[in-house]
């Protein structure tokens, strides 16, 4: 892909004044609004999918999805349009982070925080999902978060807008980690696949992991289908359950059985709160949360029976109703009699009636609650401090298989967690010594390498949650250790131009000491560099490049008519080479001077360069008197 470049003006109004994210489809700008005055972020197609119909339609799409989407949580699209072969979106610029940079940084996240960003993100899937939208990419990613805690949903770029959905047989949209099951059969999504997401994503904040991981897409799609996701309470004790039954139920693999709209699931999530708010129990016997319930049939309801008549009795003689009441006296007596013989019988039957009490221990507060009241036993409860998990009954008073009367009170003692303790400080503590440390303090650990420049490797950088924070004795918490600084691989920028060599340097993160060095290579060009190509350095070290100045160059003097000597010294003295070369001259003053020379006077050359200068040797001549004889 080509990036634009800083200053480029788009469209001749959006000047780019940065790159600030980069995706699967396009790359994101920060730029001004010369129009207006005002910061935009500009996201521009990769060129490379331009000529893809389908991938410009996803793009319109996109814009078309989000610019109908005027939400407080949904971030706002202004503008669209081409650039250079290629297209763009102008969306609302924000400062700030995305969820998924809060999630790795300082996961597990509090629940209130939780619940308090979750219900933002469902404002916003609830708005969409009224306008005919489905969001199908939902993951935190996705989220920006300022620094007031105001979440805003991006990025609708496979959005499904009413009956306008562009599909394609057999493919999976979405990413996999956060994909619903029937989206990872390919099949068609509702806005009951945008709730499983979000499931996935309040799991993650809670638990600070994902419910499904694998080496490759495919298998975390696979999981998605097959496997139950584990209860966030494995991984992290102090959720509460109402909570934590609230965020499963996001996540079942049927459809039909999750949250069946985000105003459901928002409620939910504020139901929790107020259990939470009202303390570690909910303010009852039971921390049990109750999801939002269905509404039940009346079976009492009006039927259509007229009331039975009455029927008027026939007046009788006086005389003959007054011998008849001292019979009726006698028979009402007899029916009280028996009415109180029957009761004294049967109290003194169920008094005396006996029942198995259920053995309960090791099940949770609601089950064994259910479970007692079905055999006819009253519940009181206890809590007692446990490293059992929350709302689990860990003793109970009669034990269970014992029998007790029936409608008797079974006491339940309910583990209330194992109490609270501070996250100790373990930093530049050795790996080893910074695990026994926390466990020391009784807490469960996940270590997780990092690289830094500033903490020696196999040393612990920092906890998730940080030290000194409250947290329920048992909770896991994320040891940091270095990795010491990140190694890279020097690249080869031998015989590359000295800016050229700098630039390919720093992009791989590594500094860049230049030193020149006269050579035959062109001037500018890198002769060697150290370390050399292919070596593992950490990023932030310096590469030291040798660029050749090439030859120094001096001017050919001019040493025609100088003699033989003189001319030989001149030219040695700059730097140059003479080569000598005869050539028979008749004239007397020539002889044994310079009569040409190559290259010409003025002549500028590599130093050491050859010099030919061309010395005149005056030619002999026979001059005899008339008669003289030569000896042969």
């Amino acid at each position: 892909m080509t990036e634009v470049a800083g200053n480029t003006l788009i469209d001749g109004r959006y000047r780019v004044l940065r790159r600030i994210g980069s995706g699967g489809m396009a790359d994101v700008y920060c730029a001004e609004d010369i129009h207006l005055g005002r910061q935009v972020a500009i996201k521009v197609l990769h060129r490379r999918f331009a000529q893809d119909q389908e991938f410009v339609e996803r793009f319109r799409r996109e814009a078309k999805s989000a610019a109908g989407l005027n939400h407080p949580n949904v971030v706002g699209v202004f503008d669209r349009g081409e650039h250079e072969g290629t297209y763009y979106i102008a969306m609302e610029f924000l400062e700030g982070q995305t969820l998924k940079d809060i999630v790795a940084a300082e996961a597990p996240l509090s629940q209130e925080r939780v619940i308090d960003l979750g219900l933002q993100i469902l404002q916003a899937a609830g708005f969409a999902h009224s306008h005919g939208v489905i969001h199908r990419d939902f993951k935190p990613h996705n989220v920006i978060v300022d620094h007031q805690g105001h979440a805003k949903v991006t990025d609708f770029g496979i959005a499904r807008a009413g009956a306008s959905e562009m599909t394609e047989t057999g493919s999976i949209m979405g990413t996999a980690q956060y994909l619903s099951p029937e989206q990872a059969q390919g099949h068609a999504v509702t806005a009951t696949s945008d709730i499983y997401s979000i499931g996935v994503m309040l799991y993650e904040m809670l638990a600070g992991r994902l419910p499904f991981e694998g080496d490759s897409a495919v298998a975390v799609a696979l999981k998605h289908l097959s496997e139950p996701p584990a209860p966030i309470s494995q991984w992290r004790p102090d959720v509460h359950p109402a909570l934590e039954a609230v965020v499963m139920a996001a996540l079942a693999k049927d459809p039909a059985q999750r949250w069946q709209s985000a105003e459901d699931l928002a409620a939910g999530l504020e139901a929790a709160r107020t259990q939470i708010a009202a303390g570690p129990n909910g303010g009852q016997d039971t921390a049990a949360f109750a999801a939002i319930p269905m509404p039940v049939p009346d079976e009492t309801g009006p039927t259509n029976l007229a009331p039975p008549s009455v029927v008027a009795p026939v007046a009788e003689p006086q005389e003959k109703r007054e011998r008849r009441w001292p019979w009726y006296a006698i028979g009402a007596l007899a029916l009280a009699l028996v009415g109180v013989l029957l009761y004294l019988i049967l109290s003194g039957l169920l008094a005396t009636e006996k029942r198995e009490v259920p053995r309960v221990t090791g099940k949770q507060l609601v089950e064994a609650r259910a479970l007692m009241e079905r055999a006819g036993f009253e519940v009181q409860t206890e809590r007692v401090q446990s490293r059992q998990p929350f709302d689990q009954v860990v003793d109970q008073d009669p034990n269970g298989g014992e029998e007790a009367d029936k409608g008797s009170t079974v006491t339940l003692e309910v583990s209330g967690g194992p109490g609270d303790v501070l996250v100790p400080p373990v930093e530049r503590l050795s790996e080893v010594q910074a695990v026994r440390e926390l466990h020391k303090a009784g807490l469960e650990v996940t270590t997780d390498p990092e690289f830094s420049d500033k903490v020696k490797k196999d040393f612990a950088i920092r906890t998730v949650p940080p030290e000194g924070t409250e947290v329920t004795k048992g909770t896991r918490v994320r040891l940091l250790v270095s990795q010491g600084p990140e190694q890279v691989t020097v690249p080869d920028v031998t015989g590359l131009t000295r800016a050229s060599a700098e630039a390919r340097l720093r992009d791989e993160g590594l500094e860049v000491s230049a030193q020149e060095q006269e050579s035959d290579v062109a001037e500018g060009d890198v002769i060697s560099q150290n370390p050399t190509a292919g070596t593992r350095v950490s990023r932030g070290a310096t590469v030291t490049i040798v660029v050749s100045t090439g030859k120094p160059q001096v001017d050919v003097p001019d040493v025609v008519g100088m003699s033989e000597e003189r001319a030989t010294s001149r030219l040695s003295g700059v730097g140059l080479s003479p080569v000598r070369q005869e050539r028979t001259v008749t004239d007397p003053a020539q002889d044994g001077v310079v009569i040409e020379q190559r290259p010409g006077a003025g002549t500028q050359v590599d130093e050491g360069r050859e010099v030919v200068i061309v010395v005149g040797v005056l030619k002999e001549t026979d001059t005899l008197e008339p008669g003289t004889q030569t000896t042969p």
